[in-house]
């Protein structure tokens, strides 16, 4: 009996041992992954996790690079880079070089209908001047009160160039007849809202654009310190008219109205990579298509980074916070990535 015992033991062992080597721990050994992430540091979260996915499984993960929409598309495109985790769709579609399909793909969905996009104005300004949408700027009153500059248009903190939502602000100014009377500025987007949240501290009106996830509705709160207003009508551009529907929004916390026309297509954001390398690398592909995030992980998030925990360390270490609170979810990706390349 004893013997028997002895016998079982040694080929529950064994069998432990077999399957521990049929799958492979580090399917990525060898491969060095080049990744890209967007200019928005409101994205970085994703790139560190995805890294630190891909290393666990093997994979070594080169620096990563910085790049505006249309060059990363391009070169992702063209084999130069593997993947990034910043595609915002359908806004970015416009974006993509036409031979896109045949050699990049999106996948899996980091925050499906996590992109709310659109325009605040301070609830102090709102009141006062009854503004409901952006054809109010055209009223000499509510003009004047949101110059900064003396040029006689209201200043709007807007989207740098190469941005997708700088496309789609540059077409309400021209649709809605608005280019002599609200100024896009266009610099650097953090040093914008910096700028803006300053003013709002000492009591001046703010304009301005943004999406979520980001720290700016954490500093500014929607229906406390600002309210999100309207576009005049929903007029797509051409890129947007495929998602006409989507570019209403109902029960938004904080918005003038309900539904609140937002001008600005609700997005998925999702990882875009080159079909070689998924191909290639199956594990790689799996934990992209499974990789998720709560946008209220990511808003958290950013809001450190907004507070002074910004750098490369800071993001690691907040990485590495949100794989401990979720152990489970995480080594369920692992694992199936393992398993996808048996």
């Amino acid at each position: 009996m004893k013997l028997m015992k002895t016998t079982l033991a040694a080929l529950c062992i064994l069998m432990l041992a077999t399957t521990a080597m049929a799958m492979n721990m580090t399917p990525g050994e060898g491969v060095t992954l080049r990744p890209a992430r967007a200019t928005w540091n409101t994205g970085f979260f994703q790139e560190v996790l995805i890294r630190k996915g891909m290393e666990e499984l093997g994979y070594k993960v080169a620096k990563v690079k910085d790049l505006a929409n249309p060059i990363f598309y391009k070169s992702v495109t063209m084999g130069d880079l593997d993947y990034w985790a910043n595609g915002w769709f359908p806004m970015h579609d416009a974006q993509l070089p036409k031979n896109f399909d045949k050699y990049a793909q999106k996948i899996g969905y980091v925050a499906k209908a996590g992109g709310l996009q659109g325009y605040l104005v301070s609830k102090r300004e709102v009141e006062k001047y009854n503004i409901k949408s952006l054809d109010d700027f055209k009223r000499p009153e509510v003009q004047k009160a949101f110059d900064t500059n003396g040029d006689g248009k209201a200043d709007l903190t807007a989207c740098p160039p190469g941005w997708g939502c700088e496309k789609v602000i540059s077409h309400h100014m021209k649709v809605y007849d608005l280019k002599d009377h609200i100024n896009p500025v266009k610099a650097a987007y953090e040093a914008g809202m910096a700028s803006a949240l300053g003013n709002y501290k000492s009591g001046k009106p703010v304009f301005f654009y943004t999406w979520t996830p980001n720290w700016t509705i954490f500093k500014f709160k929607p229906g406390k310190d600002v309210m999100w207003i309207n576009v005049p009508e929903i007029n797509p551009t051409e890129a947007q008219a495929g998602a006409k529907d989507r570019m209403t929004a109902s029960d938004v916390v904080g918005a003038v109205s309900n539904p609140l026309k937002a001008g600005f297509v609700v997005s998925d954001i999702r990882v875009v990579a080159n079909k070689k390398f998924l191909a290639k690398n199956p594990a790689a592909a799996k934990f992209l298509e499974l990789f998720t995030l709560p946008l209220v992980d990511i808003s958290e998030q950013n809001t450190k980074m907004n507070q002074g925990e910004k750098s490369d360390k800071d993001i690691a270490r907040h990485a590495d916070e949100w794989i401990a609170k979720n152990k489970a979810t995480w080594e369920g990706w692992i694992k199936a990535a393992r398993q996808a390349a048996e």
